[in-house]
């Protein structure tokens, strides 16, 4: 039976709420399935760990996880602690020193879930946003002198490396490719960024070259906004940078019905350090412990772990009991206008996976 080694960090707020029910879900699909198992080691850093140590993670942290086959991540920040303190203490600490560049995050309307479009009732938005995961504003360049005093300045400093542009690059145009319209749309800001934005834009064109089945335009973000919002039906696989691309996918969530339901995996695609699956909605501190977080975006997130792992048929078998839930309203949780809890939408993923005889 093959065996997959899994590091799960619930983390922080509504974190551990959903790894646990994302972890039922796995557990569900490994049984159905008979031909793999999932081995399970749980590590409770977070904030809580931070109030306890000083710190969010262990110094050797993304080293001892270098022994896993992947990451299941819920997340992170909390209320009375900075949120830079516990971004770069552990999100960031982890993404970075194992070179998981390449953040993949899924968006489509699910059934039973309504748009906030009006003119949107599903197969129009159906798209793939590509996040360069290490670069850019998230480099950590720069610093504060004169602390406190009138003349204060505070630097941060948009890092972009020909090597980092072009692989996230080659790695959105090779996504692009895998999916039936062969279509990328490359984000940049270069009218105002006429360094770092301008070389994205010369390494788009040559990176292109090497796609000629891929058809591609590029668009300024503010633009890409309105686009997304009126025209979602003429995007597919999406490129931009850390910073636009965070902004962008949480509003592709929006767009797609709420962010409790859409999915991230942190990618290191030559596959040398283990990757990272987390949800993108944060860690809610507003409902934490009130069960009924939606766990809906843990489960797409495990599928996608499971399709890295090479278990196809499992993720797949997940991806249609998410989608039989979610046709049903009386499964929705409060952030879908529902009252159901988290619980009973991860008891009712469960039942649909072992009832799966596809």
């Amino acid at each position: 039976m093959r065996t997959h080694r899994i590091a799960a960090i619930g983390g922080d707020g509504i974190g551990p709420e959903v790894i646990a029910a994302g972890l039922q879900a796995l557990d569900a699909c490994a049984e159905r399935d008979g031909g793999f198992r999932l081995d399970i080691e749980a590590f409770d850093w977070g904030s809580d760990y931070y109030r306890r140590h000083g710190v969010m993670m262990p110094s050797d942290g993304a080293d001892r996880l270098r022994a896993f086959d992947a990451i299941y991540f819920g997340a992170v920040g909390a209320p009375d602690i900075p949120d830079h303190l516990t971004l770069w203490g552990l999100r960031l600490a982890i993404c970075q020193p194992l070179d998981q560049y390449a953040n993949v995050r899924p968006t489509r309307i699910l059934p039973g879930i309504t748009s906030p479009l009006r003119h949107v009732s599903g197969p129009e938005l159906d798209w793939v946003i590509v996040r360069e995961n290490s670069e850019g504003e998230y480099s950590g360049v720069g610093g504060r002198v004169h602390k406190g005093l009138p003349e204060e300045v505070a630097t941060d400093v948009a890092m972009f490396t020909r090597a980092g542009v072009t692989r996230i690059l080659r790695y959105a145009f090779e996504i692009a490719r895998s999916r039936p319209r062969k279509l990328l749309t490359v984000v940049t800001k270069s009218n105002a960024q006429r360094h770092g934005m301008v070389m994205w834009d010369e390494i788009a064109a040559e990176v292109a070259r090497e796609f000629p089945d891929v058809a591609w335009d590029k668009m300024l973000v503010d633009a890409m906004t309105m686009r997304m919002t009126l025209k979602p039906e003429t995007l597919d696989t999406i490129v931009a940078t850390n910073l636009h691309a965070d902004i962008l996918s949480d509003l592709a969530a929006a767009l797609a019905g709420s962010l409790g339901i859409a999915p991230t995996a942190n990618l290191n695609p030559e596959r040398k350090t283990p990757s990272m699956f987390e949800p993108i909605h944060g860690s809610a501190f507003d409902i934490t412990g009130k069960g009924i977080a939606n766990p809906v975006a843990t489960f797409w997130t495990g599928a996608m772990m499971l399709e890295h792992l090479g278990e196809r048929a499992a993720a797949a078998r997940l991806m249609r009991a998410v989608e039989r839930v979610t046709a049903d309203p009386a499964l929705h949780t409060p952030d879908l206008g529902g009252t159901a809890t988290t619980a009973q939408v991860t008891q009712a993923v469960c039942e649909a996976l072992r009832g799966d005889n596809i």
